[in-house]
């Protein structure tokens, strides 16, 4: 790898990582886990309270990543200086009864607002967002991106990494796999119905009797709701999102280091649907999306599956690209 490259962006090991929700339920075990790796040489810690003391408190953890804690509106810019990756999962979680759809009008506000300071201050960073409805929040980053001039469909990001994290798992759980070797690619969006395992294209090769994966997909499916039910109001899945949010965030950082063959489900622009956004695999590179390899060959009950995620998914994309255009 030449110099050049290296010095452009803080190449092998020496990633600007921002966490812009560092406080929060998914935020405060994210920035762990991206402190603990040797991916990370900076870790840039932004929310609205309480980053000064998470990062004192990760700054004595033993580990390369320097950590800097930014506050309020007026630290957001300096927050994101130089980033080569940014992760957002700020926002507000959801609880019992509520869809992802709920959290729509105060997360769109969040989402566009961090996108504008991104745009403004390292607009060819690697943008994850994990903030929900993330159907919706990827439309609304692209447009905001956008509006300035700086959008790249290559390098902003769905993470629906819970998805399949959660399907690899299940999957493992019900055959007596060890879960680490499963590898299960989920399409589609990251709510409900749009949600689509891929069962069939899972490795190593599994098969269920009809009435078992009917079950396996809709469990896979409602996951999300399964915890914020066993939470019973003390907000949704954290610790799991953490670790798949970091997941990502290291094949996104382990490819801009020149790792061949990363391969990562997110939601992303797309022409593999009739959705301007879909999630597939995607071949990551140096410079994020390198190639999308598409949907693959799916079994009749996944094409049903995508035939009925499509309306949803249109609807929540349209949602997210009116907000921004009806932004004051």
């Amino acid at each position: 790898m030449t110099r050049s490259y290296c010095a452009k962006i803080h190449c092998k090991n020496n990633a600007k990582v921002a966490v812009l929700g560092a406080s929060g339920g998914i935020g405060q075990p994210l920035s762990l886990l991206l402190k603990n790796s040797p991916l990370v040489g900076e870790l840039s810690l932004f929310d609205i309270a309480h980053t000064p003391g998470v990062a004192a408190d990760l700054s004595h953890i033993e580990t390369r990543a320097h950590v800097t804690g930014y506050m309020g509106p007026d630290q957001l810019n300096a927050a994101l200086k130089g980033c080569d990756v940014v992760v957002i999962p700020a926002g507000v979680p959801r609880k019992p009864g509520m869809t992802r759809d709920d959290l729509f009008n105060t997360n769109a506000t969040i989402v566009a607002t961090l996108a504008d300071a991104v745009a403004r201050n390292c607009p060819e960073a690697m943008i994850c967002i994990i903030a929900n409805p993330v159907n919706s929040t990827i439309p609304i980053t692209s447009e905001v991106m956008k509006k300035y001039g700086v959008y790249n469909p290559n390098r902003v990001f769905g993470v629906t990494t819970l998805d399949i994290v959660r399907a690899n798992a299940f999957v493992a759980e019900l055959k007596g796999l060890d879960p680490a070797r499963v590898n299960v690619p989920v399409i589609g969006g990251h709510a409900g119905k749009t949600i689509i395992p891929l069962i069939s294209q899972a490795t190593p090769k599994v098969e269920f009797p009809a009435d078992q994966l009917s079950a396996l997909t809709a469990r896979i499916q409602d996951a999300g709701t399964e915890v914020v039910k066993a939470k019973a109001g003390a907000g949704s899945a954290t610790l799991s999102m953490a670790y798949a949010g970091a997941r990502f965030t290291f094949s996104v950082l382990d490819a801009m280091n020149g790792k061949e063959g990363v391969v990562e489900c997110a939601y992303v622009r797309s022409e593999e649907t009739e959705c301007k956004y879909f999630s597939t695999p995607l071949l990551l590179g140096k410079h994020g999306i390198e190639k999308n390899l598409g949907l693959g060959k799916l079994s009749a009950f996944e094409e049903n599956l995508v035939a009925d995620a499509i309306g949803e998914l249109k609807g929540s994309i349209k949602k997210g690209e009116d907000f921004v255009a009806n932004m004051k």
